[in-house]
Formats: C-alpha cells, sequence, structure tokens
C-alpha cells in the first residue's frame, strides 16, 4: 500500500496556490513556477520511498526554480594547473578584451559602416591593421575558428584540386576532429607523403603535379615525435612551393606570438616564406575563440571573397575581444601569459596562503600550458592539498571550483589562480564544510 505520506502530498495545483508559490509566479512566471512545482513533488515522492522526510514542500519549490533559472554557463575558478584548459574555456581575457566588448555591445556600433566616408564598410578593416603589424604579413582576416581558417583556406585555394601533406602531420584537433576530415569538407583532395616519422622535401617534390594546389604544413601541436624522425624546415618547403607555383599554408594551431618554448610564431612562418599562416585567437594568443589567417594580399582577398567566408565570419563580440587582446599584447597583460611564465616561488606563496586558509598542505606539482601547446612541457607549480571528498561539493559549488584529484587528494594549483580567486576558492572551501 501507497505509504500515508505520499497521500498527503498536495496536487499541483494545491501547491501552486501557496502564498510563497504564488509570490515565485509573480516574479519568475508561470511557466518557471510550475516546473519548479511539478520538480519539488517528484523529489518529495523519492525522499519519502527511500523513507525519509518530505521536508518543506514551499522552499523545495523555491530551490528548484532557483536551480532552473541559473545560468547554465557559469563562471569557474580554475585550479587544475592547466593554462589553456579547453573544457573550462581556453583563455581568460584580458581586462582590454572585457572593456572592449562592453563598449561595443552596449549599443550599436560602426562593425560595417566606414565612419570617414559616410559608407557600408567591412568588419575586416577593423583588426587587419593590428595583426598585420603583429605577424609581419601584408593582410589579415579573422573567422569564428582555426578549424573554419583552415576549411575557408583550403576551399578557396585547393577545391576540386589537391592538397599536399605529410602524413605525420595527419593530426586529431581534439574532439575527434581531424586534419583529412577538415580537409575533405573543403572540396579538396588529400595526397599524403612520407611516413608517419620521416618526411623529406624530395617527398613533396614527387607528389606535386598539374593538379596540386596547395602544400600545407601543420604543427604536430599536440605531440612531439622524438628519436629517428625527420621533416623539412618551413624555408625549404617555401622554397619548393616557390619553384613549383603552389600555396604554401602554415597550420600553427595555437601561434604564439610571444616566445614560448617552441611554439613557432605566426610571424616567424611569414618571414620564413608560408604564402598563409593560420592561427588561433583562444590558446596562446590569450583572447576569445577565433581563427586568424595571414599572409599574402591577394590570397587573403580570395579568401575573403570566399562564399564560406560568410559562414564563418567573426561577430562583433569576437572582434571586439580580439581587438583589445591585441592592445593587451602591448602592455604584456595577457593573462595566459602572465600564468605560463609566472615566477614558481610566486605560485607557491600563494599555495601556502591558501593552505594557511583552508587547512591544507602545500604540494610541489607540475603544470601545464595546455590547450595542444607544449605538450612536453611542465610548468613548476605548486598546490593547497584538501581531502578529496571535498572534490565534488566545490565542483558544485558557487562558483564552482575545479582542481584534481590525484593519491586520493583534491589539489588546488595556484599557477591558474589569481591571488583574489585563490582568496575566493578558500571562501568556497570554507562554505562547503559547513554545509557538510
Amino acid at each position: 500500500m501507497e505509504p500515508r505520506a505520499l497521500r498527503d502530498l498536495p496536487s499541483v495545483d494545491a501547491l501552486l496556490a501557496d502564498a510563497r508559490v504564488r509570490e515565485l509566479e509573480r516574479e519568475h512566471g508561470r511557466e518557471v513556477a510550475l516546473a519548479a512545482a511539478r520538480a519539488a513533488l517528484a523529489r518529495a515522492r523519492e525522499e519519502i520511498r527511500a523513507g525519509h522526510p518530505a521536508g518543506e514542500l514551499e522552499a523545495r519549490v523555491e530551490a528548484e526554480a532557483a536551480a532552473l533559472l541559473r545560468p547554465r554557463l557559469r563562471r569557474v575558478l580554475n585550479a587544475t594547473g592547466v593554462v589553456v584548459h579547453t573544457n573550462l574555456g581556453r583563455a581568460p581575457l584580458p581586462k582590454a578584451a572585457l572593456q572592449r566588448i562592453t563598449e561595443v555591445a552596449r549599443g550599436y556600433s560602426n562593425l560595417e559602416l566606414d565612419l570617414g566616408a559616410g559608407v557600408r564598410g567591412s568588419r575586416h578593416d577593423h583588426l587587419a591593421p593590428a595583426l598585420r603589424r603583429l605577424t609581419g604579413a601584408e593582410d589579415a582576416l579573422v573567422v569564428n575558428n582555426n578549424a573554419g581558417a583552415l576549411l575557408l583556406a583550403l576551399a578557396a585555394l585547393a577545391e576540386g584540386r589537391e592538397v599536399v601533406v605529410s602524413r605525420g602531420e595527419l593530426i586529431e584537433i581534439g574532439d575527434g576532429f581531424r586534419i583529412p576530415d577538415v580537409l575533405a569538407r573543403s572540396g579538396a583532395r588529400l595526397v599524403e607523403v612520407g611516413t608517419t616519422n620521416r618526411t623529406r622535401v624530395r617527398d613533396y617534390e614527387r607528389a606535386l603535379g598539374d593538379a596540386t594546389a596547395v602544400l600545407l604544413r601543420v604543427h604536430q601541436s599536440n605531440f612531439r615525435m622524438v628519436g629517428f624522425a625527420e621533416r623539412p624546415s618551413l624555408r625549404e618547403l617555401a622554397s619548393l612551393a616557390e619553384r613549383r607555383g603552389v600555396v604554401l599554408v602554415d597550420d600553427l594551431g595555437s601561434g604564439a606570438v610571444a616566445p614560448l618554448g617552441d611554439e613557432p610564431s605566426p610571424r616567424a612562418s611569414v618571414e620564413a616564406g608560408a604564402h598563409l599562416v593560420a592561427f588561433s585567437g583562444d590558446k596562446l594568443l590569450g583572447g576569445p575563440q577565433a581563427g586568424i589567417v595571414a599572409g599574402r594580399a591577394e590570397l587573403v582577398e580570395r579568401l575573403r571573397r570566399h562564399p564560406l567566408q560568410r559562414a564563418l565570419r567573426a561577430d562583433k563580440l569576437q572582434l571586439a575581444a580580439l581587438e583589445g587582446t591585441l592592445a593587451a599584447h602591448r602592455t604584456g597583460a595577457v593573462p595566459v601569459l602572465r600564468m605560463a611564465g609566472e615566477a614558481a616561488a610566486d605560485v607557491r606563496a600563494r599555495a601556502e596562503r591558501l593552505a594557511t586558509a583552508t587547512g591544507g598542505e602545500v604540494v610541489e606539482t607540475v603544470a601545464r600550458i595546455g590547450g595542444g601547446a607544449l605538450p612536453l612541457a611542465e610548468l613548476p607549480s605548486f598546490a593547497c592539498a584538501l581531502p578529496v571528498e571535498l572534490a565534488v561539493p566545490l565542483r558544485l559549488g558557487e562558483p564552482p571550483v575545479v582542481g584534481i584529484v590525484r593519491d586520493e587528494r583534491l589539489l588546488l594549483d595556484c599557477r591558474t589562480l589569481t591571488d583574489a580567486e585563490a582568496d575566493e576558492a578558500a571562501g568556497a572551501v570554507e562554505r562547503t564544510r559547513a554545509e557538510r
């Protein structure tokens, strides 16, 4: 027989008639109140069947409504030690980028208006001068991400023709997306050369023919090949491309514009002779999601006029954030570069303050660049070690704190926390313990 407590639960209509629930409905609408009431009753039934009291239904409705109204995309404290963390939104934006977003988004803008001439302008003109200065290229174009930049370049330059690429560079770029798949969607035909570990200039030269349009080099961003390995320099490939009249496209992936390990820079690629260089805006550049193509003006113009460009173009907020990011590079105020280059002693001091505030223990650890960049690089770091039981409630708290679980402990790596964020993390730990 059904427990009496279940029979005593009110109907949805009766619960909606409660004064507190009616107030919630007035504030947030019938749809939210109805969904919250139904969810509260469903949870109450589960509690009763499990042998627990249902609790105060009105409070349950308010809690369910708060959960429904809470934004799904939320700010998170990154205590993983991975600087460019794809799952956590990659690069945190510089202050200059946030300021530009606010200024451009709060009203109208001259996105496609030439203010001087009073006629229609192009959204591509806003960032091209800054990107030319940054890369040394003749022109540049911004689209919505680097995979899109590569897709557009191949579609505009090699549709129906051949693209030559080394077998050792047919990488997977994340979430199952692979270079051969991107290339196939462009309408170009893939021609593989060399072997997995060794490809020479003559391998490329033998593959070039009348149908060849592009010689593609892809940076092995998320892995390194060591030992019995060989690949030609970019200058060697550029010389071959010039001799044979084909376009050399260099896909850099992260595209570090500031010196960082052995990551290649767009400027170095342009100087070495690449006709087009593609790289990301939200990795080591430290800005918003974007794909940037820089190189020879006539080639960039072909990309700009291709029909696919409209589907891949960046919107005003991406452009504003990228403009602010480029400005931040002039002053050195780019968060990902600060985190990557911060002295270990400063990281340790932050970990010690966090450990003192939480009763944790300072442990030495290793941070990573992430985002497919510098996979072998290890950044000396320090973390605050806490009981592993705190991992889930901290992740579900406000703000969520995401660390790493290692050796049955939760580590909050302080290389990817600012001083202010470390204080927030300490407060989150205190609240979590008080609620347990």
